[in-house]
């Protein structure tokens, strides 16, 4: 064996394989990534660490291919140029991550059931004109506000006598989208308990079987609307219950931690914060006791 060839078969025993340089299809630079992730924060607060590097490039690489680009300065420039404004909206689609599921850590759901639902019509003592608000803050395309609704239009029996309501909000326009529309693949009711399975509905003769349809009563229950976290909210009114889980994970500790304040301070005292299963105060709240697993109840 001759001794070039040698020494690459002891490399590979050794597991010293060369590393081979990946090819990309558009020029992406140091200075690029930096410049996006500086971007992202300061429309989004979000945080993107080097690890997320591949992350941005996959996900911003569609954008390139429609604008016609074939290097991420020339995507820099465009952000940046009077078009910009317009562009930063599917910016904002590309790099937000979207992951749920009808009753997603349902241990969430199953005190919710008696915390809230179940405490609304003890309080109201089954007459009508009893009022609860609900926020689902990064709702994605809809699938945990509906489990909400799903929850409280099975608890409370005389739903339609009082004035309940649940806002859906989120970043992503595309996905609000998806969830205003309430349509999902039927492989979703494998997800969904069978005593919540008659809310759907086949969408029509043509996708029978492949596409399901969430119920008009229980769309009627919740708004869907568009908003950014980390700038000012538009609304006033105090909370029975927010749902945040999964979202803080993707800001720094500093809005992390304003986020939270901004929660308390809107929801009502005995009111309740759910968070997501990887999720947890970086310390503890003054306003908040943990009760459960990501529970927590504002003090009065």
């Amino acid at each position: 064996m001759p001794g070039n060839s040698r020494a690459t078969a002891v490399a590979l025993d050794a597991g010293l394989a060369a590393v081979v340089p990946t090819v990309r299809e558009f020029e992406f630079s140091d200075a690029d990534f930096r410049s996006l992730v500086q971007i992202a924060r300061q429309h989004t607060g979000i945080a993107l660490s080097d690890g997320k590097r591949d992350l941005v490039y996959g996900r911003l690489s569609r954008r390139l291919r429609a604008l016609g680009f074939t290097a991420f300065r020339q995507y820099r420039e465009y952000l940046e140029g009077p078009d910009g404004v317009r562009e930063v909206e599917k910016f904002i689609n590309s790099i937000s991550t979207n992951h749920t599921r009808f009753f997603r850590e349902e241990h969430h759901f199953e005190h919710f059931r008696p915390s809230v639902a179940g405490a609304f019509v003890t309080a109201t003592n089954g007459a009508g004109g009893g009022r609860l608000r609900i926020w689902s803050a990064g709702c994605s395309t809809g699938e945990e506000p509906y489990t909400i609704a799903l929850v409280l239009k099975q608890e409370i029996t005389n739903i339609a006598r009082h004035d309940v309501r649940i806002l859906a909000t989120d970043i992503d326009t595309e996905v609000l989208a998806k969830g205003a529309a309430g349509e999902y693949s039927a492989a979703a009711l494998d997800e969904i308990p069978k005593g919540f399975r008659a809310y759907f509905q086949t969408r029509d003769s043509e996708t029978r079987g492949t596409r399901i349809t969430m119920s008009d009563e229980v769309r009627a229950l919740i708004a869907f609307r568009r908003l950014n976290l980390i700038e000012p909210w538009p609304f006033k009114g105090l909370f029975d219950a927010i749902f945040c889980r999964n979202v803080l994970i993707y800001f720094d500790n500093e809005t992390k931690a304003s986020l939270v304040d901004r929660f308390v301070n809107q929801i009502r005292p005995g009111g309740w914060l759910y968070l997501g299963h990887s999720e947890s105060l970086i310390k503890s709240h003054p306003g908040l006791r943990l009760v459960g697993r990501t529970i927590y109840r504002r003090e009065v």
